[in-house]
């Protein structure tokens, strides 16, 4: 693995459990309204129980819903620190996101944006407001929670049509990016993501190289960009004859990268980027799933 790569590793589930209901009482004390999302909903619907694989919690809310502003979001990050967490808030055109820590575990609160009756999901996935207007309540952990409502509408936009069966760890990413919409028909943004095998020194600002798995620079390779906090839609480019693909990044931050070498797709979830900066892809041949900022800087 690169120098600053890591792997997803399973959370410690009962951690996770006092956490996820320690994070109920502070928010329900603070007359919140929150909702589980992600995996944690998928494994709490589902399941009943954790995704045993899952690497973290995920909440959320939506701002504008419930009378939830920008203002109480930070107010409420305040208080998670008062009860030992790290929260660090990082705001961005489609949300808010608190990522939250605290024993080993992280826990993920994203506040959403409504964007046209709609927020977004991770990455940049299209998900009705109105889903989490009136909110379902299911039993889980012995307690209650909060989930989208239909749950089932909400598992389709964001899985897919086959989310009621269980997928291993690095089975999904795949199908959720072919729900993501493409740079050419996603909605009008300020800001600019493009990916070419040419270089145009008017508009990219950094580069890809893909190295296969003998340290050659690999030709016609497929690359797929893909964001996670602004709207611009996924893009796509086949490396050139030197293995290179030219980027414009909208901004710095966490972004979807996949790479397909013949018959081998890894899918690199969190990758954090930045415009300017020169990259360079090499496959593990020990993970081909589940590795994070694998991308190495040259």
């Amino acid at each position: 693995m690169g120098l600053n790569s890591s792997l997803f590793e399973p959370m410690d589930m009962s951690i996770a459990e006092v956490l996820l209901k320690e994070a109920k009482q502070i928010l329900d004390n603070l007359k919140l309204p929150f909702f589980l999302r992600h995996g944690t909903c998928l494994g709490a619907v589902r399941d009943g129980a954790f995704i045993s694989w899952d690497d973290d919690l995920d909440i959320g809310s939506v701002i504008g819903l419930h009378g939830l502003t920008d203002e109480i979001v930070i107010e409420a990050a305040a208080e998670f620190r008062n009860y030992g967490y790290s929260a660090d808030v990082i705001d961005s055109e489609l949300h808010i996101s608190v990522d939250l820590k605290k024993n080993g575990v992280q826990m993920d609160w994203t506040c959403y944006r409504i964007i046209d009756g709609n927020i977004y999901q991770w990455p940049v996935l299209k998900i009705p407001a109105s889903l989490h207007e009136n909110l379902k309540e299911i039993e889980f952990l012995g307690t209650t929670f909060m989930v989208p409502n239909p749950p089932e509408e909400y598992f389709r936009l964001k899985y897919g049509a086959d989310w009621i069966t269980p997928k291993r760890a690095g089975e999904f990413e795949d199908e959720v990016l072919n729900l993501m919409e493409d740079r050419s028909t996603s909605t009008d943004s300020e800001n600019v993501l493009q990916l070419a095998d040419q270089h145009d020194e008017k508009l990219h600002t950094g580069s890809i190289k893909v190295v296969g798995f003998d340290g050659a620079t690999v030709g016609g390779a497929e690359v797929t960009l893909a964001p996670t906090s602004v709207l611009t839609g996924l893009d796509k480019a086949k490396t050139n004859k030197d293995g290179f693909v030219y980027f414009s990044l909208p901004e710095e931050a966490c972004y979807v990268v996949a790479i397909q070498l013949g018959d081998q797709k890894e899918i690199l979830y969190l990758e954090e980027l930045e415009p300017g900066v020169e990259y360079m892809y090499t496959p593990d041949p020990e993970h081909s799933t589940g590795r994070a900022n694998a991308l190495v800087a040259r």
